[in-house]
């Protein structure tokens, strides 16, 4: 299903895809997304609002992403649809806790839909963090996505964007699961993973995945026409990934036994 990536890119470029969300065949948003497998199973992670918006009105039913189809030839690529709804039911698995919606999403991929050729690289629980505090306050991370959907059109690769730790990690912020990033963020990057190097790490993938980009974080009451953008964003740790990513028994039993 996956090949080795060419010496020449890194495999933290074949992560992340870029998302096409469609209703009826209509084009209507792009956005990104990344690979994330648990044992045999392999999920695609974006932005919950991504997949299903109430307040903007977005409901696609469907979504398109590319993938490479030759180690040697990064140009070669083939687009896979996956539709988002099966028997009037989402097909995706978002995420909530006690202070209400999470904007995670995962959707699994179906092996036999895959090319046998897929270059695909993919995060997995090892790449999580085994402790939420030993990430300081201004430590560096990447970005990996799709901003305004540019990207190289002809390699069909994403772009990083550099990025810092900006609110106390692991103390949630305003009592959410997410944590602010300080980073030039755009209109398509929701969805990127949120990334940080692996000290001394020579592990094929040698990252950490902190988080998963949201949007641009705001603040209430600034003047349009004096006070620029704070240039934060939010980005929703990507530990839930553990829940979306379980066997739907083991989710029902933890909703079951959730306080």
């Amino acid at each position: 299903m996956s090949q080795t990536a060419p010496l020449a890119v890194e495999p933290l470029l074949l992560t992340t895809v870029q998302v096409t969300t469609l209703l009826a065949q209509r084009v209507l948003t792009r956005a990104s997304a990344f690979f994330f497998r648990r044992g045999t199973r392999l999920f695609l992670v974006t932005s919950r609002h991504v997949l299903f918006d109430q307040p903007t009105g977005h409901f696609p039913d469907e979504i398109e992403i590319g993938l490479h189809t030759a180690a040697g030839n990064l140009a070669a690529s083939t687009p896979l649809r996956i539709p988002l709804y099966a028997r009037r039911r989402a097909a995706w698995r978002q995420g909530s806790d006690t202070a209400g919606d999470i904007d995670v999403a995962v959707l699994e991929v179906e092996a036999s839909r895959l090319p046998a050729t897929a270059l695909i690289h993919a995060f997995t629980p090892d790449h999580l963090l085994s402790s939420l505090v030993a990430t300081e306050v201004g430590t560096p991370l990447l970005l990996i996505g799709f901003p305004l959907g540019f990207h190289d059109t002809l390699h069909h690769l994403p772009v990083a964007r550099h990025a810092i730790v900006a609110s106390s990690f692991g103390l949630r912020f305003q009592g959410q699961g997410c944590f602010l990033t300080d980073a030039r963020a755009h209109r398509g990057s929701s969805g990127a993973p949120v990334v940080m190097r692996m000290a001394g790490g020579d592990a094929p993938l040698p990252w950490k995945l902190l988080g998963v980009h949201s949007s641009r974080f705001d603040m209430g009451g600034r003047d349009l026409s004096q006070d620029e953008s704070l240039g934060l964003n939010c980005a929703w740790y990507a530990d839930i990934l553990l829940t979306l990513t379980s066997p739907p028994a083991a989710v029902a039993r933890a909703a079951a036994t959730a306080p």
